[in-house]
């Protein structure tokens, strides 16, 4: 029945695929090997696929040189835009800090003054109520001047009639007195007035002052609420993504405050924050607000010092391929990332540090350990060429290395670890927190 197949398989097939003869000719027979049209398709039908097979494979092995070169120049352009925005941050943060104290100064000369024109307001209307005061008492000692005035000439008629002539002359010099006397209250009478009417105009004059002053003061306080309102909206869009990427590395952003803060805690550091002084009275609630975007101006500048100093960065700025991911293969822990590339490729420091180990070691080859702050460690494995010594300091975006192919290694790439706490981390996990962010 199989026999029966193939031959109807073989028929078929003899259209396209005729039947073929290999000749094999030695010095006493000549033999021949017979190629049917069946084993002729499946060795077509192998070809076919092995070139199939091979296109695929080199079409995929360059799409990905490709996309891993377009990821480096990506991670180069999003860390100077990171950087731009923190220059940028930092000169808006030092602008609007200046524009607040300005802002408060004017804020305070305004309250000064307005309390100057307060204290002659209230000393013009005291000086208006003494001088009512005194007219008052004046307009009484008129009235009781003329009526004494009056009961004189009264008394001098009556005496005038008593004594017939003889007295006159006292009388009438009493008389005359009398009037001087009149002139005189009323001339006083009369300034008094005068300086009521003065009193009373300067007292308005004070009062459209302080009505003017007071306006400007309201103006003043809606600048003040627009600036902070505009400060509190550019800080908090600038905290939030920090916040985010230090929790996605798995790391405390309040321990890094701290941590950063004890670093930097000196008399006149960059991270003191501006205290505004009230000679012991409470703050205005312009006060408190400045105090608090301050704070974050201040948190913010400490995150800046904290990237310095976490592993955010790439160790490798040239193409280069990832060849094995972090975590258990075949039973055991892969314990880093394996980035693939050219003998001899840059490797560079992710972040601040000291060289702990820059030697020779077993599995590992050329190898280099730095610790950064926050109990974080970085390992840079199977290295060509060691350009770091041992308890030397580093920066992030230093070369400490060359890519290379030592130890236990099948081709030339870089093995990089991070460890918290002696603890391996999947370096991955920082690397695309800060990605994600700038």
């Amino acid at each position: 029945m199989q026999k029966r197949i193939f031959n109807r398989l073989n028929t078929a097939l003899e259209r396209w695929l005729p039947e073929q003869r290999l000749f094999l000719k030695s010095d006493s027979s000549t033999r021949f090997v017979r190629l049917r049209p069946l084993p002729q398709a499946m060795v077509l039908v192998a070809g076919l696929g092995l070139f199939g097979w091979s296109v695929t494979a080199t079409s995929l092995l360059f799409i990905d040189g490709i996309s891993t070169g377009s990821a480096a120049e990506q991670a180069s352009l999003s860390r100077a835009a990171f950087e731009r925005r923190l220059d940028q941050l930092s000169s808006e943060r030092d602008s609007r800090a200046a524009e607040a104290l300005n802002a408060q100064s004017r804020f305070q000369l305004a309250l000064d003054e307005v309390s100057n024109m307060q204290s002659a307001l209230l000393a013009s209307e005291e000086r208006r109520r003494e001088l009512e005061t005194g007219i008052e008492v004046m307009q009484k000692t008129l009235r009781r001047t003329m009526n004494e005035r009056d009961e004189a000439r009264v008394a001098l008629a009556d005496t005038e009639d008593k004594l017939g002539g003889d007295g006159k002359a006292t009388p009438a010099a009493q008389a005359a007195e009398m009037g001087t006397t009149v002139e005189m209250l009323t001339t006083a009478l009369n300034d008094t007035a005068s300086q009521r009417d003065t009193a009373t105009r300067d007292a308005k004059d004070a009062r459209a002052t302080a009505d003017q002053i007071a306006a400007e003061k309201r103006m003043l306080e809606a600048r003040n609420d627009e600036i902070f309102s505009t400060l509190e909206g550019a800080v908090n869009i600038s905290m939030t993504p920090l916040d985010k990427m230090f929790k996605a590395a798995g790391v405390n952003p309040d321990n890094v405050i701290s941590t950063v803060r004890r670093g930097y805690s000196g008399s006149g550091g960059p991270l003191m924050p501006i205290a505004f002084s009230t000679s012991g009275a409470m703050m205005s609630p312009d006060e408190e607000r400045a105090g608090k975007i301050l704070s974050q101006l201040d948190k913010m500048n400490m995150y800046r010092i904290a990237v310095e100093q976490l592993p955010f960065d790439t160790p490798v700025k040239a193409g280069f391929r990832f060849t094995s991911p972090f975590g258990y293969r075949w039973g055991r822990l892969h314990a880093g990332v394996d980035l693939a590339g050219p003998i001899g490729t840059a490797v560079y420091a992710p972040a601040d540090g000291t060289v702990i180990a820059a030697e020779v070691e077993r599995g590992y080859g050329n190898v280099i350990k730095i610790q950064h702050a926050f109990g974080i460690s970085t390992v840079f494995a199977h290295l060509n060429k060691i350009r770091v010594n041992k308890g030397q300091k580093v920066s992030r975006g230093d070369r400490i290395g060359d890519m290379g192919n030592t130890g236990r290694s099948t081709g030339p790439h870089l093995h990089y670890e991070i460890r918290v706490s002696g603890k391996p981390t999947n370096p991955m996990t920082f690397i695309k927190a800060a990605n994600d962010v700038f």
